[in-house]
């Protein structure tokens, strides 16, 4: 029987594109909003898995743009009860049910503030959409599995999209309109080696840089919620500061290092990994790289993680049931988590 998350993952091409058409007037308003604010920075809020979608932004944000862009914890509004001096900036908050009551707290001090609010979010009648100055409706559909998949590739999508037009890069923006075909190519793609290992895997390092770490979370946040599986995600550069002391010989770790600038420096890490005993698994275009795991290149080298995020929640629906588990079901979690 097709699980959910395997059904969702699959949707995720068609929910993209969708996406892309159906929010042209969105985004126009972004762009009149970016171009009259002129912010020095940019704040997102957001929880789970739509937090490693603004970890996402925050690096295209600093490269594309060239201004801090960091995440500020709804905890010092809801719980520490603490006023922020907001200035100067844009707030982009990222929740699927647009719900959560610390985000919604969190949002009530940014209108306070009178700061521009811009939500993302499957739900366009939540709380957190109503509050928007602008919101951008995912449209993404019932999303019944636990592990959300097709919304995280939307609001990745999505944010890639906004950072494009905010730097006005026509090539970033022509390569966004063709990522639909390219996650259904992704989708095609097999990691059997990744997914043999992780059938008996107790824990794993999973390794990424600049855009490609917080995808590295994702991977870490689906692999515990999936499998049960003690997956660590760390930047490629800070696993040699300290974590490194955990691996032995044979330890698992999945390196995500698609084409970029920081690949030369994700290869002097493979190097240091292996040299300790690290078993690899490398997700690259180079494939003499131990146990090569290819991926779909997307028109541009930013939008790579997305692509590969698409293929590993196929491989993670996979390693899920075949360490006995449900995918759609964890035993204590559900969809909706209301954080305080």
């Amino acid at each position: 029987m097709t699980s959910h998350m395997a059904r969702e993952t699959l949707e995720a091409p068609d929910v993209v594109a969708q996406l892309m058409r159906r929010n042209g007037a969105g985004l126009a308003e972004l762009r009149k909003l970016y171009a009259a604010r002129k912010p020095s920075h940019i704040v997102t809020v957001a929880r789970g898995s739509s937090d490693q979608a603004a970890g996402y932004f925050k690096y295209l944000v600093e490269i594309l743009l060239g201004i801090p862009c960091a995440s500020v914890g709804a905890s010092i509004v809801s719980i520490y009860d603490r006023s922020l001096a907001l200035r100067d900036c844009i707030v982009v908050a990222i929740s699927q049910s647009g719900s959560a009551p610390d985000l919604l707290a969190y949002v009530a001090e940014v209108k306070r503030a009178g700061i521009p609010l811009v939500v993302i979010s499957n739900h366009g009648d939540s709380g957190l959409a109503r509050a928007a100055d602008i919101c951008i409706d995912l449209g993404a559909g019932p999303e019944l599995s636990v592990a959300a998949t097709k919304t995280f590739i939307a609001s990745a999508a999505m944010v890639a999209r906004i950072a494009a037009e905010w730097a006005e890069a026509p090539d970033l923006v022509a390569a966004s309109e063709r990522l639909p075909s390219v996650l259904e190519t992704a989708s095609t793609l097999r990691w059997e080696a990744f997914e043999e290992a992780m059938t008996a895997a107790k824990a794993l390092f999973v390794l990424g840089r600049g855009p490609s770490l917080p995808i590295a979370n994702e991977i870490a946040l689906k692999l515990k919620e999936t499998s049960q599986l003690h997956a660590e995600a760390f930047s490629a550069a800070e696993v040699v500061h300290g974590p490194m002391e955990l691996v032995e010989p044979g330890f698992p770790v999945l390196l995500l290092s698609p084409s970029d600038a920081a690949s030369v420096t994700n290869q002097m890490t493979a190097n240091r990994l292996q040299a300790a005993g690290a078993r690899l698994y490398c997700v690259s275009k180079d494939s003499k790289l131990p146990n090569h795991l290819d991926y779909q290149p997307a028109h541009h080298v930013l939008l790579d993680p997305i692509s590969i995020i698409q293929t590993f929640y196929g491989a993670a629906e996979r390693i899920s049931r075949a360490r006995g588990r449900d995918p759609d079901r964890p035993r204590l979690l559900s969809k909706v988590t209301k954080t305080l």
